[in-house]
């Protein structure tokens, strides 16, 4: 498959025992596996909490194209298995310089901006999200907890750490009030949708 596009599918789940068993999230990582590849991709796969290797992560987000986070939201942000990843992957990709060279600022030219020093120009990057949080509660400055803020900027501190590397940041999916009111196939509907519009 020369020449073919790359995904990278990361599956940041951590089991609960009697709150979240997984299921849909690994759902959604099916989804995302099987539209990917019927549209040419080559997909490689992680999970997270099966065990990874540092340096085979570092290689495989140079490999891909594209890189899918697929997570479900506790306590407003992944779950800390995933953080954990971050900071073991990335600080790795910074000391092998593949996947940044340095924050991008020079003393010899201080007009560069902080967070112009990586290496991942031309690769995407999307967040997947499952909430119990209803979609009502975000973009509306009427709701008490957001304030007015979207998902997306909820997020921000995932999605930096693409951004600080060069990669562009693609706009968020997100199934919604997942515990209280699932709708998994019209989730999965709206999942298709997302990646026609912002993905192929």
């Amino acid at each position: 498959m020369r020449g073919s596009k790359k995904v990278l599918i990361i599956n940041a789940h951590q089991v609960f025992e009697g709150i979240s068993s997984g299921r849909l999230n690994q759902s959604m990582v099916d989804l995302l596996s099987s539209e990917f590849g019927q549209q040419g991709y080559e997909v490689k796969h992680t999970y997270i909490e099966k065990g990874y290797d540092v340096t085979e992560e570092v290689d495989k987000h140079v490999w891909a194209d594209v890189i899918v986070l697929q997570t479900p939201v506790y306590w407003f942000g992944s779950p800390w298995i995933y953080k954990k990843y971050v900071y073991e992957v990335f600080t790795a990709g910074m000391f092998q310089q593949k996947l940044l060279a340095d924050d991008g600022r020079t003393r010899e030219d201080p007009s560069k901006q902080y967070g112009t020093g990586g290496k991942m120009q031309g690769k995407k990057y999307m967040l997947s999200l499952t909430w119990n949080a209803p979609q009502a509660a975000f973009g509306d400055a009427r709701q008490y907890l957001f304030e007015g803020k979207t998902v997306d900027d909820v997020f921000v501190s995932n999605t930096a750490n693409y951004k600080f590397c060069g990669a562009t940041v693609l706009p968020s999916f997100s199934c919604y009030n997942v515990v209280k009111e699932a709708s998994v196939e019209a989730d999965m509907a709206r999942l298709r949708e997302h990646l026609v519009k912002f993905v192929f």
